[in-house]
């Protein structure tokens, strides 16, 4: 499951005209790494890990989004301004930098005009500005600020890990309520990052996730609790809890186990638990979220101890904020304390946590 957060209020008035996602798909790639444009909602999303020569660490998130106002998103017409545009290219980008402590974060807003952003239909290649992800041998992704830049060059490991069953996602028992949705979750390569002045040249572990739907979520949904975990004996795992109003999940929640070849085996929420065991308050939103976790897949062997690197990963947006984390896994073996989070034995991971300083919109 991932997000458009407030910007869902963008399309919304036009959501009845987009198509659901209900029938089987069958994916077909490089093609399906492109855009689609008769849906309503798209998403590129890369988190991953960065790790220095001389052991300095840093988390990452590039998202690009598509959100269409207009299905197909026809071009202008001859005489119209080439600012009328069907689509609109919200982007984030984030850098934890774990060893020193810091989380930096910005945002942006791009349309299609005068190139300043779009995404190829053919395959990979998407940018809002000079924010891009283009590429699979190898993928290459690009964004910069002021406070902070990356630029990464990396190879699956694995095929994409198509999620659901009959390649499609469900997210609820509404018609819109369903998405097609896979990942690469085992990128490797290498590259630099910058926070400030200061640049080094990493090595890097990343997960990309795309997507694309209508949107909807069922009556009473306020967010998710998102899990992409790297298991240490080369098994990946994604989780996400659909969060109702009293804090309860519901049935729809899913989730995927990845193994060392590829294979994908579907998760259904009794097959999983996700449960919290601290909370932390945001000093800007005021949201209160949850802050540590152990998770559990029984019948795959996962029983791990779900360790944020820094308390305060909160991306705070000019629509809904949101909680968006570079985590470490602990085998539950082992104490949760500095050495553990440094060692993360059982592997590492990204959580997102939406609804907790407001409702996702819909």
């Amino acid at each position: 499951m991932r997000r458009l957060l407030a910007l869902l209020l963008i399309a919304a008035c036009c959501a009845a005209s987009w198509p659901a996602a209900l029938r089987p798909y069958a994916f077909t790639f490089p093609r399906d790494h492109g855009s689609h444009r008769g849906d309503r909602l798209e998403w590129w999303y890369v988190t991953g890990h960065l790790l220095a020569a001389d052991g300095h660490r840093y988390g990452f998130e590039l998202t690009l989004f598509r959100v269409g106002i207009v299905p197909g998103a026809p071009s202008p017409r001859p005489g119209e301004s080439r600012w009328r545009n069907g689509e609109i290219f919200p982007a984030h980008f984030a850098v934890s930098d774990d060893t020193a402590g810091r989380f930096l974060y910005a945002e942006r807003l791009a349309r299609p005009a005068l190139d300043q952003a779009g995404a190829s239909s053919d395959g990979l290649d998407v940018h809002a500005g000079d924010w891009w992800i283009r590429g699979l041998e190898p993928l290459r992704l690009h964004a910069q600020t002021r406070a902070a830049a990356i630029s990464l060059r990396l190879r699956s490991l694995k095929p994409p890990a198509v999620h659901g069953q009959d390649g499609i996602s469900r997210k609820g028992a509404c018609a819109g309520c369903a998405s097609h949705y896979y990942s690469l979750t085992r990128l490797s390569g290498e590259g630099s990052v910058r926070v400030g002045t200061q640049r080094r040249a990493v090595r890097a572990l990343a997960w990309l996730d795309h997507e694309f739907g209508s949107g909807d979520l069922d009556a009473g949904v306020v967010g998710w609790d998102w899990f992409a975990m790297q298991l240490a004996d080369g098994r990946d795992v994604m989780l996400y809890h659909l969060r109702r109003r009293d804090g309860s999940f519901i049935p729809a929640s899913s989730g995927s186990l990845i193994g060392r070849d590829g294979s994908v085996e579907h998760l259904r929420a009794a097959d999983f638990s996700i449960q919290a065991t601290g909370a932390w308050r945001s000093p800007q939103s005021r949201a209160r979220y949850p802050s540590g976790w152990i998770v559990r897949v029984p019948r795959a062997g996962v029983d791990v101890r779900v360790v944020p690197r820094l308390r305060d990963q909160e991306l705070v947006s000019r629509g809904v904020s949101y909680w968006e984390g570079d985590v470490c896994l602990v085998p539950l073996s082992a104490p949760a304390d500095g050495a553990a989070r440094r060692a993360c034995g059982a592997g590492q991971g990204y959580v997102e946590l939406t609804g907790y300083a407001g409702e996702v919109p819909r």
